[in-house]
């Protein structure tokens, strides 16, 4: 045991460990969008409020939470030690820095990640805490009560300065998306001569998608509060 724990803990160890949580939370993305997508029938929130009561209380998908929170923490936590480790491998910075060709974004995931992070914790307070612990409104649909997500969702998106936050966080996560995909094919060794066309197409392709549909709705949600 004592020999995959080395493995695990090793800086490529890490590596791996970054690039696998950081593909989970892709998917994440992908069925988050595709549940904020509710958010643009209309119906006044109906189905929208019927989606996050069952993702609140299905039995899977509280197994699968946990799992994400885990995911989180990983992905987290590793990058925050890779971004330190990196830091004192190289403490002196050179005179005259050789050139290349990685962009700004690429040279400081950290910061990005940082930033995202710190997005995060706003939007857990202003959605996930509120759902659970908030002084929430029902609302019947079909002879049944549910709890008024659509309502939480629409008073946070009809602030402006926080919608401007979610859209300058989602660009920089477009950013972190588009080199972190790529970097993660690399880290596993599933990159190839042959198929890099494809992934870093299919990367740019997630990373201006999922940003650009989280935004969408943002902004819908907005223009419909100062309707």
């Amino acid at each position: 045991m004592k020999w995959l724990i080395d493995a695990l803990t090793s800086s490529l160890g890490r590596k791996i460990i970054m690039s696998l949580s950081g593909l989970f939370l892709i998917s994440f993305l992908i069925v988050h969008l595709s549940g904020n997508l509710n958010l643009l029938k209309d119906d006044n929130g109906a189905t929208f409020n019927v989606y996050s009561a069952f993702m609140s209380t299905n039995p899977l998908i509280r197994v699968l939470e946990i799992g994400l929170v885990v995911g989180f923490a990983l992905h987290i936590y590793t990058g925050i030690y890779l971004l330190r480790y990196n830091q004192q491998a190289r403490p002196i910075q050179y005179a005259i820095s050789p050139k290349s060709e990685a962009s700004w974004f690429s040279k400081n995931m950290g910061l990005s990640g940082i930033a995202v992070l710190l997005f995060l914790l706003l939007h857990l307070k202003n959605f996930y805490w509120e759902y659970h612990y908030g002084d929430v409104s029902t609302v019947t649909i079909d002879g049944k009560e549910y709890k008024d997500m659509y309502k939480i969702t629409a008073t946070v998106f009809g602030q402006w300065w926080y919608t401007l936050i979610y859209l300058i966080a989602f660009v920089l996560l477009g950013f972190h998306l588009n080199h972190g995909f790529q970097s993660a094919f690399q880290t596993l060794g599933l990159n190839h001569v042959k198929y890099n066309p494809l992934i870093k197409g299919l990367g740019t392709i997630l990373a201006f998608v999922l940003p650009a549909g989280f935004a969408v709705v943002a902004v819908v949600m907005f223009l419909k509060h100062m309707a």
